[in-house]
């Protein structure tokens, strides 16, 4: 009579182990998908300080603007507009609209961006930070 091999793993044993992997992972992934959004956010927030910086540094140079044309192309985040010569780039992917100096010394202006969870844009002050 042949005796049999006992080496390898079992079918349950690999099938615990495929259990194990998927819960880890499953654990894993949300926390991976807030570190992005969370980066993306932070990312977001410094480009607004740096246009915010470069808006009114336009608005001291050229007495009498209230408002700066600012675009970026989406694709690749290069600034176009009023303030090309102060930023060049920004985050890809990052939507900016025009930053308006209203009466009274504020001023604000968006930004979005389609990596982020809803609502996809955000509302900064002259300063660049972030308006609730």
């Amino acid at each position: 009579m042949k005796t049999r091999s006992t080496k390898g793993f079992t079918l349950v044993e690999i099938m615990i182990v495929v259990v194990i992997i998927g819960l880890l992972a499953a654990m894993a992934i949300p926390a991976f998908q807030k570190v992005r959004a969370n980066s993306v956010q932070k990312a977001m927030e410094n480009d607004a300080r740096q246009l915010a910086a470069a808006a009114q540094q336009y608005i001291l140079e050229n007495a009498g603007i209230t408002t700066v044309a600012i675009s970026a192309a989406s694709a690749t985040g290069v600034i176009t507009g009023d303030i090309a010569d102060y930023v060049k780039k920004i985050s890809k992917g990052t939507t900016v609209s025009n930053y308006s100096q209203v009466s009274g010394g504020g001023s604000a202006f968006s930004m979005g961006n389609n990596q982020l969870a809803s609502p996809t844009s955000r509302t900064f002050d002259s300063d660049g930070k972030l308006i609730p």
